[in-house]
């Protein structure tokens, strides 16, 4: 289905994925893209994968959507994870591609129920790990 301000649908394997993420933990993260009118699902991380890995499948000259399953350890010692939504949008990128990615954010965002950290970059220094750290505490 269709939104009607963006003309944007969901593909429901992108939601089908996301949950077992979040609640299975079958992925360390899941990267998505835009395709005719439609998001889908582009890259899935196992498990066993860093975040270096999940940096690394980020293009650098077109936009994505991710999310990625961040573990970490408080100041008490406690082992937590939270699950980041990033917006991957390179400057370098189409600003065709730019402005479709952010009129669809916030609909494709409200499909994945669960996010807890949104981060919003244009280059990799803008998300890396001691920033998604610090969001994490």
């Amino acid at each position: 289905m269709a939104n009607a301000a963006s003309g944007m649908a969901v593909h429901d394997d992108c939601k089908l994925k996301f949950q077992e993420l979040k609640a299975k933990r079958s992925y360390r993260f899941i990267v998505f893209k835009i395709e005719q009118q439609q998001v889908v699902i582009d890259k899935i991380g196992e498990p066993t994968e860093t975040y270096e890995d999940f940096q690394a499948c980020l293009p650098a000259d077109e936009c994505r959507y991710a999310v990625f399953d961040f573990d970490f350890t408080t100041a008490e010692n406690c082992q937590k994870s939270k699950i980041y939504f990033i917006a991957w949008s390179p400057e370098i990128s189409r600003v065709r591609m730019k402005m479709v990615y952010a009129s669809s954010k916030d609909r494709f965002k409200r499909e994945l129920d669960g996010i807890q950290v949104e981060l919003q970059a244009t280059d990799p220094s803008e998300m890396s790990l001691d920033i998604v750290k610090g969001r994490a505490l």
